[in-house]
């Protein structure tokens, strides 16, 4: 007798005369983040970041314990379990600022725009690096598979630092 069973743990497979046959299917693994890592908000600061041009903004990158530690260190690759985060904000001037100082030169964090991830996983992400790339825009919700696809090509011209653009900033 032979019978199909669905089963949540193992996917599709079969019993022929009442012993399992055929392998069991492999869940599909996310390309790129689905999720924002919890706790990101309480990690330790690597650097700040000023992006021009039509980007314009702020971003604070920060770093989990093992990043913090890998950067610490000075090691490359960076180990399984590294997350960087990169918490995006729009750079605007300073009213208040400017009129303090007497002239235009202060600019602050404005509202977010986006934060985002790399986390390493040299397994889970080995087509990507050994990294898996999240972007999450001010509302939570993740963009499209087109624009994430942009992640990587982009990061690899950092191949010599292990995929990463930001220095530490002790």
């Amino acid at each position: 007798m032979v019978r199909s069973i669905a089963n949540r743990n193992y996917g599709r497979y079969c019993r022929l005369n009442g012993r399992r046959v055929g392998q069991p299917e492999q869940q599909a693994i996310p390309i790129f983040l689905t999720k924002m890592p919890s706790g990101y908000r309480d990690w330790k600061l690597i650097s700040v970041a000023h992006e021009e041009g039509n980007l314009n903004s702020f971003a604070s990158i920060l770093g989990n314990d093992i990043a913090i530690k890998a950067y610490r260190e000075s090691r490359l690759p960076f180990p399984d379990g590294a997350i960087i985060a990169a918490l995006h904000h729009q750079f605007v001037p300073s009213a208040e600022n400017n009129q303090a100082f007497g002239h235009d030169q202060s600019f602050i964090a404005g509202a977010p725009t986006n934060v985002q991830f790399m986390v390493k996983d040299s397994r889970k992400y080995a087509a990507t690096g050994g990294w898996g790339f999240g972007h999450f825009n001010n509302d939570g919700k993740t963009v499209d598979d087109a624009f994430m696809k942009s992640c990587f090509p982009c990061h690899q011209k950092m191949k010599e630092r292990d995929l990463v653009f930001t220095r530490y900033a002790p």
